[in-house]
């Protein structure tokens, strides 16, 4: 089940009941497909993070302005409205960002390297990729490893 956030002129962002004893970080995924957006939510809530999900980057930066605490936003680097990243380094908003591409917009990264994402995942993307490279990015140990 998926839930609407409020926002006064935006009820496009969504967040999964939260019923996980350990949320530790909360992500925001940023994509104009709703069904992958979906997807991606459930797999990253399932993991255990707080998840918040929007429909394109006008909602995405509302839900970003709005709550103020997201700890990584997973954004498609092609969408209606903006792309996003440009407006979070343009806001001086340091929030990691991993950037969901078919392509690599590496001439717009070599004359603007603030625009370079902390992380690119290709798509199409398995679960096990989104949750590789949101875990990198956010410094997390899956269990697996011994300490």
């Amino acid at each position: 089940m998926i839930t609407l956030l409020e926002f006064p002129s935006e009820k496009a962002v969504f967040t999964p009941p939260q019923n996980h004893a350990n949320l530790s970080h909360r992500i925001l995924v940023v994509h104009d497909d709703s069904d992958t957006c979906q997807l991606s939510v459930d797999v990253l809530f399932g993991s255990g993070y707080k998840v918040d999900g929007a429909k394109d980057g006008a909602v995405g930066w509302g839900a970003l302005q709005a709550r103020n605490n997201h700890d990584l936003v997973i954004i498609d680097n092609k969408m209606p409205e903006m792309t996003g990243i440009e407006k979070l380094r343009a806001a001086r908003i340091s929030v990691p960002v991993i950037m969901a591409k078919e392509y690599l917009p590496t001439h717009e990264f070599a004359c603007k390297p603030w625009l370079k994402p902390d992380a690119t995942l290709q798509r199409p993307f398995s679960n096990d990729d989104l949750l590789e490279t949101v875990n990198q990015v956010l410094d997390v140990n899956d269990g697996s490893e011994l300490t």
